[in-house]
């Protein structure tokens, strides 16, 4: 029953608005009666004056005992509402128009009594009740027999016991139906303009967990894009709008990311099925050769013998050098294997590379050169690292250069960053293949029907990634491809490159 935002709201508001009423119907009461005293007591500030001059009480400078027992006698039949009672000076009740059965003190203070002689604006003034020893009423006073020779004072109660009766009478009945009524009025108003006005602000809230609901009931793969909120309006007025808002990006960033999740799986599944594939046919291979040799070393020559294990022991160093690529890009992947940069002159690095691959190059008959601009500024990267970059580059290219071909690197400079082209004389790379020639195990069809399968683009990309660089490839307008590295400059250089 409470679990919805309305329904808290709506209880909260109505006890909210109960506590409100109670609070508002006691001080309401209280103020009343308050204001009442105080109406009471201005209008009878002179009632006890009056009394002394009207029904004689002096004779002679003297109180008439016999007219105020009259006076007690008068005022108990046509005016119960009042009590009077005479003190001494010092508050001693001496003589009372009360049922003498309900007098609790014999004394009531003066210092009220004094304090309403002394300024009778301030309104109310209660003083001592003779009928109880706690209880106070508004009163008027007036000294007897007179103020310049007073031997004591006649004390009028305005609130006596039967306007007590009274009141307590209109207070449990008519007075108690009416506030009750008022009460119950106001609080239905107040409640259902509170629900209209919850109502309306808790719209939008109410839109936006439709909308969350229909997203997690959903395959999660797209946003929610109908309803959107920037469809509604542009500019957020207040935190249901910035919650809108969050919701819809982070709506996009979970189809986003369950997207790349998706494809991240499939190539996780794709990888799986070529790396077996890749790690099976070397050795089904050299289990083959294997097997053979040992099957038919009695009728094989020695020559065959040397090449069966030629052949074998060839695949094996295939199959470990896939092995080691595997781990070698699953450390980098999982960032394991982290690159150490330091400043070093790219220019002998990439010469000292070609000097160790010009012998390979020769044997394959072809011609590995090195040519641009030896003047390059400094890089700043592991040298390891692109050392690794270049062996896998400049290996490929020899790789897929035919016999009687050539090799170029080219020392370059893009945007004040050295850069590295090694550009072959190979059949080139298909242009459908091209976006994913970095891709691990990737079998495109070169012009020349050869595929690319391995691990080693897919490692120099992932390296140059890590050192904040940048490898590209591209088909020559003269035949043959192009790969080309840029590294970041040094911290000294004008270009630096945060990796």
């Amino acid at each position: 029953m409470l679990k919805t935002l309305y329904t808290r709201l709506a209880l909260g508001l109505f006890l909210l608005l109960l506590v409100v009423g109670l609070l508002y119907t006691f001080i309401s009461l209280y103020s009343l009666r308050e204001y009442n005293a105080s109406v009471n007591q201005a209008l009878h500030q002179n009632l006890a004056k009056n009394l002394v001059s009207d029904r004689n009480l002096v004779s002679n400078g003297q109180l008439d005992s016999s007219a105020l027992e009259e006076l007690f006698a008068l005022y108990m039949a046509i005016n119960p509402s009042i009590e009077i009672y005479l003190l001494g000076l010092d508050g001693t009740i001496l003589s009372y128009s009360a049922d003498p059965a309900k007098i609790k003190r014999k004394q009531v203070s003066m210092a009220p009594i004094r304090r309403l002689m002394a300024d009778t604006s301030l309104y109310p003034i209660l003083g001592d009740d003779p009928r109880s020893h706690d209880r106070q009423k508004v009163f008027s006073v007036t000294p007897v027999p007179t103020a310049d020779n007073p031997e004591g004072y006649l004390y009028v109660v305005l609130r006596g016991e039967e306007y007590d009766a009274a009141e307590t009478m209109a207070r449990g009945g008519k007075l108690l139906e009416m506030s009750a009524w008022a009460l119950l009025v106001s609080l239905t108003v107040a409640m259902l303009a509170g629900l209209t006005i919850f109502r309306l602000l808790t719209r939008r809230l109410r839109s936006l967990t439709r909308r969350v609901e229909a997203f997690e009931n959903s395959d999660m793969s797209q946003p929610q894009l109908d309803n959107r909120w920037h469809d509604k309006q542009s500019v957020v007025r207040d935190e249901i709008d910035y919650l809108d808002v969050t919701f819809d990006d982070m709506a996009r960033r979970i189809a986003s990311q369950i997207e790349q999740l998706t494809e991240k799986d499939a190539q996780r599944r794709r990888l799986i099925a070529q790396v077996s594939h890749d790690l099976r046919t070397p050795l089904a291979s050299m289990q083959g050769y294997i097997e053979s040799l040992k099957l038919r070393r009695d009728r094989l020559s020695p020559q065959e013998q040397d090449r069966f294990l030629d052949i074998a022991l060839k695949e094996g160093r295939r199959l470990s050098r896939l092995v080691d690529e595997l781990f070698e890009l699953a450390a980098l992947e999982a960032r394991e294997k982290q690159p150490v940069p330091e400043p070093f002159p790219l220019a002998e690095l990439v010469h000292d590379v070609v000097q160790k691959h010009d012998q390979t190059a020769r044997d394959n008959h072809l011609a590995l050169t090195l040519s641009g601009n030896p003047a390059l500024p400094t890089a700043y990267a592991d040298l390891a690292m692109t050392e690794r970059v270049l062996d896998n580059l400049i290996s490929n290219a020899i790789a897929y250069s035919p016999a009687g071909g050539h090799i170029d690197v080219v020392l370059s400079q893009t945007n004040g960053e050295p850069q590295v082209c090694i550009q072959d004389s190979g059949p080139g790379i298909a242009e459908q293949d091209l976006p994913h020639i970095f891709d691990p195990f990737y079998r495109g069809e070169t012009s020349s029907g050869a595929g690319h399968a391995g691990l080693g683009l897919a490692i120099a990309r992932r390296i140059m990634t890590l050192q904040g660089g940048d490898i590209g490839v591209e088909n020559l307008a003269s035949g043959g491809a192009a790969f080309c590295i840029r590294l970041p400059t040094a911290p000294s250089s004008a270009n630096v490159i945060n990796t």
